[in-house]
């Protein structure tokens, strides 16, 4: 873009996760509505931030009610949320951050641009593979029964698609697992990618 040159900062992303003690990263849950994201990640935020881990969570549904307030769900709509959470997360990710984020994200084509913008070697695809019917049956937020009705355009799982992700990192069964058990798995497996620093 003419006119803009980016300024560069003294301190980097490494001297605050030194400071902080370990690396930042990303960590991108994805799922259908009502498959249990937002209660994983937030327990996991939980158990990191009761660990000294320096976390921060973005949540599909607060991303919308302020950032991204004035996006619908249309196909442009969507992308072009899935493109400011990924940049706000990196953002996060650079102060040092361990970044959790929540959201559906139903497609390949977006799920490989939040890589891309935040660095496939940051990047932690962490799919919450939920059944459909469990989803509906939970239906938390009564989302699902609106958009059977027709009252919600464009709703993932029933009038739009969700692309399940082909190699996720790591992968969540919630019909198999309770949530604390997801959650000790998780952290499990993040002790081999946070390295901590002495």
């Amino acid at each position: 873009m003419p006119n803009i040159i980016k300024h560069k900062y003294h301190i980097s992303r490494e001297d605050r996760s030194k400071k902080n003690g370990h690396t930042s990263l990303v960590l991108w849950f994805t799922g259908l509505s009502g498959s249990g994201k937002s209660t994983i990640a937030s327990k996991l935020e939980e158990r990191l931030f009761k660990q000294g881990v320096q976390t921060y969570a973005l949540d599909g549904d607060n991303i919308r009610s302020g950032l991204n307030k004035g996006l619908g769900f249309s196909r442009e709509d969507r992308f072009e949320n899935n493109r400011r959470i990924s940049e706000v997360a990196k953002l996060f990710m650079d102060a040092g951050m361990l970044t959790i984020t929540a959201f559906i994200s139903p497609l390949k084509e977006d799920r490989d641009q939040a890589k891309n913008i935040i660095g496939r070697e940051n990047f932690l695809e962490i799919f919450v593979n939920t059944p459909l019917e469990i989803c509906e049956k939970r239906d938390v937020k009564g989302f699902y029964a609106k958009a059977r009705a027709g009252e919600i355009k464009n709703f993932t799982g029933i009038s739009a698609p969700y692309e399940v992700p082909e190699t996720p990192d790591f992968e969540i069964k919630t019909e198999e697992e309770s949530v604390e058990e997801s959650v000790e798995r998780l952290l499990k497996f993040l002790e081999q990618k946070i390295l901590y620093h002495e």
